[in-house]
């Protein structure tokens, strides 16, 4: 776009982990489970965008062609995770890996089936950024939740200790002093869409 070549890039790219196949909830992929009439996963994305975050990469796993068919996510890059069945820290993994070469500083991740996180809380916690080695999450009412800011220098290690459904919680609680929380309870709401139950929190 003409006028726009000088402008500096984000340093905080969007990582939205959308790759779980719902097991809870009678296999359906939480990305397309419906929310204010499309699917979820565009919601999230869309509150990565709207937040500052760019670029913005979506990990999918189950029904990706089924995601990629259905749902509208302009500028984003699809990343497949082939393993997603193995949990969450392989999307974090893949997704962390697909960021190499971008010239991302930092990665903020969110998750697909936290629909009362929007673009508020995701730019206040992407203006906690400092440097490459930025450790922030968002909080809700003193306790850490989504979504979480990694700097660049510690994907290596956030990598290589995802593993399961844990994610990067083991190495987030280990360096519990380094992390800037930013309390986001006044404009979001951390709910996840895990059960039947939880569906009524969708419209």
């Amino acid at each position: 776009m003409a006028g726009t070549e000088h402008l500096p890039t984000p340093p905080v790219a969007g990582l939205l982990l959308a790759a779980g196949g719902g097991r809870r909830l009678g296999g359906r992929p939480k990305a397309l489970l419906t929310h204010r009439g499309r699917p979820l996963v565009e919601h999230a994305a869309r509150a990565l965008r709207e937040g500052g975050c760019a670029p913005v990469h979506v990990v999918l796993g189950a029904a990706a062609e089924e995601v990629r068919d259905r749902a509208d996510l302009p500028g984003s890059v699809l990343v497949d995770n082939p393993d997603w069945q193995a949990g969450m820290g392989s999307s974090l993994r893949a997704g962390l890996a697909s960021l190499a070469g971008t010239g991302a500083r930092a990665a903020l991740v969110l998750l697909v089936d936290q629909p009362g996180i929007g673009a508020e809380a995701v730019a206040r916690v992407v203006a906690a950024y400092r440097s490459p080695d930025s450790l922030a999450s968002a909080s809700y009412d003193g306790g850490r939740g989504h979504p979480v800011l990694f700097g660049a220098r510690r994907w290596a290690e956030i990598a290589a200790d995802a593993r399961g459904d844990r994610g990067a919680r083991a190495y987030l609680r280990a360096r519990e002093s380094a992390i800037v929380l930013v309390e986001c309870g006044d404009v979001a709401r951390p709910y996840d869409i895990d059960t039947e139950e939880d569906l009524s929190h969708l419209e």
